[in-house]
């Protein structure tokens, strides 16, 4: 069985084919950085991090390019509220987007092309548009003729007559009011590039078209996104380039939404969950596992009791690999992360991951490992409980989760305060085994309970007591 992905354009499961043997392309719509991220974004980077990582692990040489909207009517507007430069909202948001992106795991794409840096490729597609009657000029504005392309609609399954007007800009520009802008003209105030056809900026359409083909060429694999881009962006990005006679993209790969009290987690109703706060509320790892958990094309309804479900599931699996690392006489319980190959993993995981990453299916099999793992340490089999730790770990490294990978190392605590934190906890452990040996178990309750309430877990392991670091 080889990687089956749900296509939206063709509404079915279908079988990976790549333009080229061997090797993937996957070109994912980025943020539009008018606001730093909340997990509802973040859910996206991490769904697509996994399927970068299997694909690897399935033996493909993968190129993966993440884009950046660094300019747009909401970046605009947040500068004037500010009274700042629109290019330092759109800096700043963007290095938070990278920190959060980076804290939980995943890993940088290949290139992450910004808007602004690619209006030369956008004057090109817009010429070669204009010179085939997809799109014309008017009053500084450039726009797509809709009714130019008989199958606009089909990505969406839309019907053209159904559809309502655009609501870009001034419809009184526009020889159909459905039709949509590749470029507006400048307004006082804005910024604005120089074009053949006047000075503006870019359509937000248009930008993905010019990026991911710059980039991954006229026909690429996977174009992937949140499910709240079909319409219109994602429709829109397919007309223009199929019109200018461009492959574009052969797999739509949509990812499910992260809603709150049933309502789309979004900057503009207030109810943001930012990952900078989050990742102090839980740790990233386990932030990671409760948005990557889910199928990617589910819905998630944001409440605090499944996040504790999350953070529990993942703690077990974590708990196992660090005890299987230190029962081993031969293992190194800090090693660095596993290059994952799916040929090392149970066949029931891969057969999951295949069937268009059906995650909870994979981490069924985890978790049966992880219990045949506690199993072996419980009857003291350690090649057994090693050789299921090795398989835990292998399939972990595919979603991003891997508890002994040099990535997760240190996010108990500040790398800098480890050390002392780690000296004073030595003592405390030093003074409760002391109160154990003779026999004053109330003391050593007492010490146990006060590090508990200073956050700090110990387990007694056959190696003695062990601790981490809690939220």
């Amino acid at each position: 069985m080889s990687l089956r992905l749900h296509d939206t354009a063709t509404r079915t499961v279908r079988d990976f084919t790549p333009v080229l043997p061997g090797r993937a392309s996957l070109y994912l719509c980025g943020a539009t950085v008018q606001a730093p991220p909340h997990i509802g974004h973040i859910r996206s980077g991490v769904n697509f991090d996994i399927l970068v990582r299997w694909l690897e692990a399935t033996g493909y040489q993968v190129t993966f390019c993440r884009n950046v909207t660094d300019i747009d009517d909401k970046i605009l507007r947040t500068a004037q509220d500010e009274g700042v430069a629109w290019w330092a909202v759109a800096e700043r948001n963007q290095r938070a987007f990278t920190r959060a992106y980076e804290a939980l795991g995943c890993r940088p794409p290949d290139v992450e092309p910004r808007a602004t840096g690619h209006v030369p490729e956008m004057i090109v597609l817009m010429r070669r548009l204009i010179e085939s009657g997809h799109a014309y000029a008017s009053d500084g504005d450039v726009y797509f003729d809709v009714l130019s392309d008989p199958d606009y609609g089909e990505l969406s399954g839309q019907r053209l007559e159904h559809m309502r007007a655009a609501d870009d800009v001034d419809e009184s520009h526009k020889r159909d009011p459905r039709d949509f802008a590749l470029w507006k003209g400048a307004k006082p105030g804005e910024p604005a590039w120089e074009t053949p056809w006047g000075p503006g900026r870019p359509g937000w359409h248009l930008e993905c078209s010019a990026m991911s083909t710059k980039y991954l060429g006229e026909t690429f694999d996977i174009h992937g996104g949140g499910l709240d881009l079909v319409f219109p962006h994602h429709e829109n990005e397919l007309a223009q380039s199929r019109s200018a006679g461009d492959g574009f993209a052969r797999y739509w790969v949509h990812n499910g939404l992260l809603n709150l009290a049933g309502e789309k987690m979004s900057k503009s109703v207030g109810n943001s969950l930012l990952v900078d706060a989050m990742v102090k509320e839980v740790r990233p790892a386990e932030l990671r596992y409760y948005l990557g958990q889910a199928h990617y094309r589910s819905g998630m309804d944001y409440s605090q009791e499944a996040l504790a479900e999350a953070v529990a599931a993942y703690r077990r699996i974590e708990g196992f690999v660090t005890r299987a690392a230190e029962a081993s006489p031969s293992s190194d319980p800090g090693a660095s992360s596993v290059a994952p190959s799916a040929a090392a993993m149970p066949a029931a995981f891969v057969a999951a991951m295949d069937d268009d990453l059906a995650v909870p299916q994979a981490l069924a099999v985890v978790h049966e490992a992880v219990t045949e793992g506690n199993t072996a340490l419980a009857a003291g089999d350690v090649a057994g409980a090693a050789k299921q730790a090795s398989a835990v770990r292998a399939m972990m490294a595919v979603l991003g989760l891997d508890p002994l990978a040099e990535h997760w190392s240190g996010t108990n605590a500040d790398e800098g305060l480890r050390p002392v934190v780690d000296a004073l906890v030595t003592v405390a452990l030093q003074q409760r085994q002391a109160a154990r040996d003779r026999k004053d178990y109330a003391a050593a309750d007492a010490i146990r309970n006060g590090l508990a309430d200073a956050g700090i877990a110990v387990e007694d392991t056959p190696r003695g007591p062990r601790w981490e670091l809690r939220p």
